[in-house]
């Protein structure tokens, strides 16, 4: 990493350190993007697929805890 920075570096005419402080420089100038949703992101991704039906079975009642003391 040292090496490339160097060459990096000679190549814009600057000393190593001037080099990593425009690296940070442009990084942190670049503003991030909103964060997507997990579900928007996979309906994305499959779109072009056609999507996905799935057959999701009814709920049935909750049922009563079991009983340990019997």
């Amino acid at each position: 990493m040292k090496a490339k920075l160097q060459v990096r570096a000679a190549r814009h005419g600057r000393s190593m350190e001037e080099e990593a402080r425009e690296i940070l420089k442009a990084g942190l100038r670049v503003k991030d993007a909103p964060q997507e949703k997990l579900g928007t992101a996979i309906r994305r991704y499959f779109e072009p697929f056609g999507g996905v039906e799935l057959n999701i079975p009814p709920r049935e009642p909750i049922r009563q805890p079991p009983k340990f003391d019997e």
